[in-house]
């Protein structure tokens, strides 16, 4: 089971992450967000040992400048939040990076729209809220392609993530459920809820 927590802040978050075990941290540049990331906190990135974490830079429609400046070399994947097309994944991939493309999904038929994305390593699906914390609607969870290559967003927290792992969800990607204030992650959410994944964890192995 794979945990992946967005808009960290740089200085204030990953250590606890990385010494967590928590599999994807992601990095927020958007600057309607209140989790946006200033550039010049992405050199604080560096002084890490990430041991198996990994680092997303979490983009809309991102440039080929704003890549190759900000995100290679930094980051380990990039998020596509945008209107990408699967031409503009490629391309990307193409540029040394491993891509997490979100399908922002409000009914049964945009789900399918992830089969057109081959060359993403992992898929999202999401609601449209872009960070308003709107809840996947649960008809459509079970609809979902599984294993490790799909990831679930929105409004997953401590209450609903068992009844989500029954639904066969194992990769889950949270941000606001983790903060208890707008913006700023709250450190023991994240204990608590990285607790969790590993109590499941221990129970498949069992």
């Amino acid at each position: 089971m794979k945990l992946k927590i967005c808009g960290l802040h740089p200085a204030r978050d990953v250590q606890i992450c990385i010494d967590l075990g928590v599999n994807f941290l992601g990095f927020v540049f958007y600057k309607k967000s209140p989790r946006n990331l200033n550039l010049q906190e992405v050199q604080k990135l560096k002084s890490y040992k990430k041991k198996n974490s990994l680092f997303v830079a979490v983009t809309v429609n991102p440039s080929d400048e704003f890549i190759e400046k900000t995100v290679l070399g930094n980051f380990d994947y990039i998020q596509l939040h945008g209107s990408e097309k699967p031409e503009r994944v490629k391309e990307i991939t193409s540029m040394g990076l491993k891509v997490i493309k979100a399908i922002k999904v409000k009914g049964e038929l945009d789900i399918d729209n992830y089969k057109n994305f081959g060359g993403a390593e992992i898929i999202l699906f999401d609601t449209p809220g872009m960070e308003k914390s709107f809840e996947f609607p649960k008809n459509l969870i079970s609809k979902l392609p599984k294993g490790n290559r799909f990831a679930l967003a929105g409004s997953i927290s401590e209450n609903n993530v068992e009844n989500l792992v029954k639904l066969g969800v194992n990769f889950f990607d949270l941000s606001s459920s983790l903060e208890s204030k707008l913006g700023q992650k709250d450190h023991l959410k994240i204990k608590s809820f990285m607790n969790k994944i590993k109590e499941f964890n221990e129970h498949r192995k069992n």
